[in-house]
């Protein structure tokens, strides 16, 4: 069997239509309610923003997965750290190193603008996120994550 190719794209101003396909990707991997969707104007600007990172892998012309991230600068080193917000891959094209291949063109970046740290948040409950972290080298860290939720 041939093994499938995976380019990594960093998505771009002119790439709204790829990252719009991205976002419908995440929700339909995270089982998320559709609420919408942000305006073209919104995501341009988005991906316009130096501190945001959004990666597409791609096989064939077609959206295998991606990932999504913001560089934080840090105000007591004068550094940064990468967040990733976002990592899914398309349940057709799990297991074949695609989410590895995003996660290690994430670390080229981060090394090439020398940023030293990148991390991820995931639920306890999800043992494929937690294998997959483990088995790329991400060492857990125990936290308490609190949200706050605000009326409209």
């Amino acid at each position: 069997m041939m093994k499938e190719e995976c380019q990594i794209k960093r998505l771009g101003s002119h790439d709204v239509i790829i990252f719009q396909k991205l976002i419908r990707l995440f929700r339909e991997v995270f089982g998320m309610e559709d609420p919408g969707e942000a305006e073209e104007s919104y995501l341009l600007a988005l991906l316009q923003k130096p501190g945001f990172i959004a990666l597409c892998a791609i096989v064939e012309n077609e959206i295998a997965g991606g990932l999504t991230a913001y560089e934080l600068p840090l105000y007591y080193s004068g550094g940064s750290e990468i967040f990733i917000y976002d990592i899914a891959i398309k349940p057709a094209f799990q297991r074949k190193g695609f989410g590895r291949k995003l996660l290690v063109n994430l670390e080229e970046y981060s090394r090439q603008s020398g940023i030293k740290v990148m991390f991820v948040a995931a639920n306890e409950e999800d043992a494929d996120a937690m294998d997959f972290y483990h088995s790329t080298g991400g060492k857990a860290e125990k936290v308490v994550h609190f949200n706050y939720f605000f009326d409209e």
